[in-house]
């Protein structure tokens, strides 16, 4: 079997796939090294003390030890003598001293002394044991300086890599997959257009880099050839695309959802190309774009987590962590309520609600709907899948706040984050349960469904052992916490744990229709399939992000946040407006651009107006997430629908052809209704306590 996988793949896993996965495995190493190389110093500070003196070799003293002092002294009396002689002295000369000449003679011996002493100490101490393990010290040194070094092509590479990717397998993000001819060629064009403002902006940038009178650096100048020739190739590879239209097209179409089928990327390119380019400044998209290098660490860790949650649907964990509801016979809306509060844990891990909703929405709407729940509810489910963990710690989001506003920490935030986490949970309870549930509540006794939860979990022990096993040998072995900040280098060496486990243990996988299981095929087939799906993911999300970053730089130049109030009458007018600002924000712009945009512009403005800036952020957290969820971007929809599958969406709208407007819309209104009660209640709570 394996040998038939191997011999099956296709040249997009050569070109793609396999770098894609190298530059992942690099990013994990090259983080990891750091930690390994603390260790290593303190084991060689543990067994040869001043082990840091030790880790090169020192120059060897020039002086002499053995010096003459009175030889000297004699030399130094007659040279001041001549010296005055030949009158070389602005002023008269001071009688001469030899006590003081002598000391500072014997003191420079001295010196001399210690420094050969030391000298001698130190080649004394450099053992051939000392000389072996300073070798493999210097090495991780040497290699955590080119993982920093490199992290920035890492990224440029990783991102255009898979963006083309994603435009060979149409997998882009936009409002309407491609469905018909029409659809294929207006997309095409779109992103044709797109790609060629990209490229011409970047080319423009790197233009006035080397021409404003300043030398640009080996490095940058290298990245700026990155970018370009990258977007060439990117662009070229979207018109061999606009040329080779998929045969299972249906011909004809309609304009509207043509339209609707363009990208949001290239959508957001051409909007901000209009603002840039009528305003004479063709190298401003460029400059944005590579903006994206400041935080280079930060979506390389992005990309990690979307790695990972592919990596954990090649493994039967998720399947067997929701098994654990199965015995209890919950009714749907229940197992969905429990789903969802559960997905909060690996969201926050993943770092947003999107990256969630791409790595685990396939298995979480499977599992729901193997339950007996309507397409809708499941749909409805599965894109919120994401939304309540992003206040919990580690998110990477909050991370990112933290580090761009000095008023706030992770810590204060993470702590204000559990108390909106849990009014979210009660409020989605509430809102599933309430709102049009058309099941019975008939639990099975304790007495049936915990003998059966219990045998259930047994098969987990291991599964669990093992990932306890990993952050215990980091922690222990490598003295690094799992954090918000080694999380994305920790949960990949889990999930290849637990695939390691399985195949070991020849356990079996899920199917590709989510609903039966089939033998484990082998860690590299596992690791192949996950890493294959990983770069069209990475490549629109990325691109997506590239180009929200691209218009909050469009909006911050516009003036448009100039319009924006500054002084309100009072902290309820200034609270409402920050709240339908960070909703529209949200409903256009992806997660990590918006915060980029709002720390720059409005976030003093709420502080100015006496909003507390945890408060200010919780508010922003749980607008985005409104933005997201809502109309008429909706994107964490967006990506439910794109991983559950265009089928699955239009037999959720048949299902519920003739059913009430709340049941036509129930995926679109259940999730807004739970983060729009949220929002108000976290927005203008806290302002109510406070006039009482």
């Amino acid at each position: 079997m394996a040998s038939n996988t191997q011999s099956n793949r296709s040249f997009a896993e050569w070109f793609s796939s396999l770098p894609a996965c190298i530059l992942l495995f690099l990013v994990v190493l090259f983080s990891t090294s750091s930690d390994i190389h603390n260790q290593i110093l303190q084991i060689g500070e543990h067994y040869w003390p001043g082990y840091y003196k030790l880790r090169v070799d020192p120059a060897q003293p020039t002086c002499d030890p053995n010096i003459n002092v009175e030889e000297q002294l004699q030399k130094r009396i007659e040279q001041n003598q001549e010296d005055d002689g030949l009158g070389l002295g602005l002023f008269d000369a001071a009688p001469i001293d030899p006590d003081l000449i002598r000391t500072s003679i014997e003191n420079a011996r001295l010196d001399c002394v210690n420094k050969v002493i030391s000298y001698d100490d130190i080649m004394g101490r450099i053992t051939p044991s000392v000389s072996a393990f300073r070798s493999v010290e210097l090495f991780v040194s040497e290699l955590i300086g080119v993982g920093l070094v490199s992290q920035k092509f890492i990224l440029v590479v990783l991102v255009l890599l898979c963006a083309m990717t994603a435009t060979m397998k149409r997998h882009h993000i936009a409002m309407r997959p491609i469905l018909h001819s029409l659809d294929h060629y207006v997309s095409g064009i779109a992103q044709i257009a797109a790609n060629s403002i990209l490229l011409i902006s970047s080319l423009a940038f790197q233009e006035l880099a080397h021409s404003d009178g300043t030398k640009t650096a080996p490095e940058e100048a290298m990245l700026h050839n990155f970018w370009v020739y990258g977007l060439g190739l990117l662009l070229i590879v979207s018109i061999y695309n606009f040329f080779n239209a998929s045969k299972t097209l249906e011909k004809g179409g309609s304009i509207g959802h043509a339209l609707l089928s363009i990208p949001l990327y290239a959508t957001m390119a051409m909007i901000t190309a209009v603002f840039f380019f009528t305003q004479g400044h063709t190298a401003g998209i460029g400059i944005y774009l590579n903006k994206l290098m400041d935080l280079a660490d930060m979506f390389l860790n992005v990309g990690l987590y979307v790695w990972v949650g592919m990596l954990l649907k090649q493994t039967r964990f998720a399947e067997m962590v929701l098994g654990l509801f199965k015995p209890w016979k919950m009714p749907p809306e229940m197992l969905a309520f429990f789903v969802v509060v559960l997905a909060a844990i690996p969201t926050a891990y993943t770092g947003g609600s999107g990256i969630f909703v791409i790595a685990a929405g396939a298995v979480i709407y499977h599992e729901i709907r193997a339950a007996g729940a309507r397409r809708n509810l499941a749909l409805a489910a599965t894109a919120m899948s994401g939304s309540m963990g992003v206040v919990l710690r580690p998110c990477l989001l909050v991370v990112v706040i933290a580090f761009m506003n000095r008023e706030v920490t992770t810590d204060q935030l993470f702590g204000w984050g559990i108390w909106v986490f849990t009014l979210s949970a009660f409020m989605f309870f509430v809102m599933v349960m309430c709102f049009n549930r058309q099941s019975k509540i008939q639990l099975a006794s304790v007495g049936e469904a915990l003998p059966k939860m219990i045998s259930q979990i047994r098969p987990l022990i291991p599964y669990i052992a093992g990932m306890v096993g990993v952050v215990f040998f980091y922690k222990y072995a490598l003295n690094v916490q799992l954090d918000e900040f080694s999380a994305a280098r920790i949960l990949p060496v889990m999930m290849l744990a637990i695939l390691i486990y399985e195949h070991v243990t020849k356990k079996e996988i899920i199917s590709a229709d989510g609903k039966t299981t089939e033998p484990h095929k082998g860690i590299e087939y596992c690791v192949r399939t996950a890493t294959n799906q990983t770069t069209a993911e990475i490549g629109a999300l990325l691109l997506l992000v590239s180009a929200s970053i691209c218009l909050g730089g469009m909006i911050e130049r516009s003036g448009v946040v100039e319009m924006f109030p500054s002084d309100f009458a009072s902290v309820w007018t200034a609270m409402f407006v920050m709240v339908c600002a960070l909703v529209v924000m949200g409903m256009i712009m992806e997660a990590f651009g918006a915060v980029i945009l709002v720390s720059q512009t409005i976030a003093t403005i709420a502080y100015a107006n006496g909003i507390d800036p945890i408060h200010f952020w919780m508010v922003t957290l749980v607008a985005f997430e409104l933005g997201y969820l809502s109309p008429p971007v909706a994107l964490n929809h967006l990506l439910a629908r794109q991983v559950v599958g265009e089928e699955e969406v239009l037999l959720a709208d048949a299902e519920v052809a003739n059913g009430t407007f709340y049941q036509r819309y129930e995926r679109v209104l259940m999730p807004m209704m739970t983060m729009g009660s949220v929002l108000l209640i976290v927005a203008f709570g806290p302002l109510i306590y406070q006039a009482l």
